[in-house]
């Protein structure tokens, strides 16, 4: 048991400092404040019941310095007045807005459907993918126009990050999702891609013919962000990357109620037994026993199995690495409050994640007054 335990307690250490190296090597894109010479790009927006959302974001739209884009907000069966929304913002945007109305059928996965209709009417050469809940700086399509065009990406991740932090919970969730953004951003960046978020996505629209699209994985509701970059790192190895610029970050709405934020953690949690690649698998399969090893450590402690020497190297391990790879993220995603808010975090993160390993097993969850699989 305490070579098990410090076995994984040790390699996660050169993991996690792995990462934190990683990230710091990640050049920064800093685009031009304006302009259009570039490709065209289509930003496709899924929504449903975001009335009260919708409209700033299309208001941050209308403010992109990067002009050469089109908009599609593909609304799928609101029955609030979402459509409402977009159709006063057609009367008076700057930029080629189009609804996309789709029928109440029952599909396995809205959002992948919402996408993939979209997409048969894009015409742009880009795919750029965001939520109806979702707020954007000015430069948020020339950031991405300028590093598509500096590399020729065939997918390229952005960061994403929370509007606000006025609660503690608030805060938690910043910390524990900058974990998700800033691991995603590193695999990628030494070769072996495991993580993106949809709220912040572009890829080619040649390269999504290229790939099928969501074929073979839209039998689950989730995944329309990871399933694909993962297609496109097989077809297109070498060419899925990550956009390390500030002024590409998408900030989205905490969760205010747990059960909310149960709901989309089981959803994320339940996408791991459709994995086809080893790299993310393995990866969760990692982090579940790392965050059973302090778990264990301490239970082990308390039951007098374990000295205290033990069970505080293994706990170490785990958290000093966190803390400089996580304050690095966080800084960078202007999000440098939420730092006090790391060691709290690292504390309940063990029991979070064992938890919620085992409750995606089971299937079934509810989204967007939904019940999915």
């Amino acid at each position: 048991m305490i070579l098990f335990l410090l076995a994984v307690s040790v390699i996660y250490f050169l993991f996690t400092l792995l990462l934190w190296l990683t990230w710091l090597r990640i050049p920064a894109v800093n685009p031009p404040q304006n302009g259009s010479a570039g490709p065209l790009v289509t930003v496709i927006i899924p929504v449903r019941n975001e009335a009260d959302n919708i409209g700033a974001l299309l208001t941050d739209l209308d403010r992109q310095t990067y002009r050469n884009f089109e908009v599609i907000v593909a609304d799928d069966s609101s029955t609030d007045q979402t459509g409402a929304v977009v159709q006063q913002h057609i009367r008076q945007a700057s930029f080629p807005l189009r609804l996309l109305a789709l029928s109440d059928e029952r599909t396995a996965s809205p959002k992948k459907r919402a996408i993939t209709q979209s997409i048969a009417i894009a015409q742009g050469h880009l795919i750029l993918t965001t939520d109806g809940d979702c707020r954007v700086g000015p430069d948020w399509l020339s950031a991405f126009a300028t590093f598509y065009q500096k590399t020729g990406l065939k997918l390229i991740s952005g960061p994403v990050t929370f509007t606000t932090n006025q609660s503690v919970f608030d805060s938690l969730q910043t910390v524990e999702f900058s974990s998700l953004i800033g691991s995603g951003a590193c695999t990628m960046a030494l070769g072996w891609p495991t993580m993106c978020n949809g709220a912040n996505l572009c890829y080619e629209k040649a390269a999504f013919a290229e790939v099928g699209g969501f074929a073979g994985v839209d039998q689950l509701a989730s995944g329309d962000d990871e399933f694909l970059m993962h297609k496109m790192a097989v077809r297109y190895p070498g060419e899925v990357g990550f956009l390390k610029s500030e002024k590409a970050v998408v900030r989205t709405q905490p969760h205010r109620s747990w059960k909310a934020f149960y709901n989309q953690r089981k959803r994320w949690a339940s996408k791991w037994r459709m994995y086809q690649s080893w790299a993310p698998t393995v990866l969760a399969v990692f982090i579940f026993l790392s965050n059973m090893a302090p778990l264990l450590a301490v239970v082990g402690w308390l039951l007098g199995f374990l000295n205290g020497t033990v069970t505080l190297s293994v706990v170490a391990l785990k958290v000093l690495p966190e803390f400089l790879f996580l304050r690095q993220v966080l800084v960078f995603l202007q999000k440098k409050s939420s730092v006090a808010a790391i060691p709290l975090t690292q504390l309940f993160y063990p029991v979070y994640v064992v938890f919620f390993g085992l409750v995606a097993q089971g299937k079934g969850y509810r989204w967007k007054g939904r019940d999915l699989n």
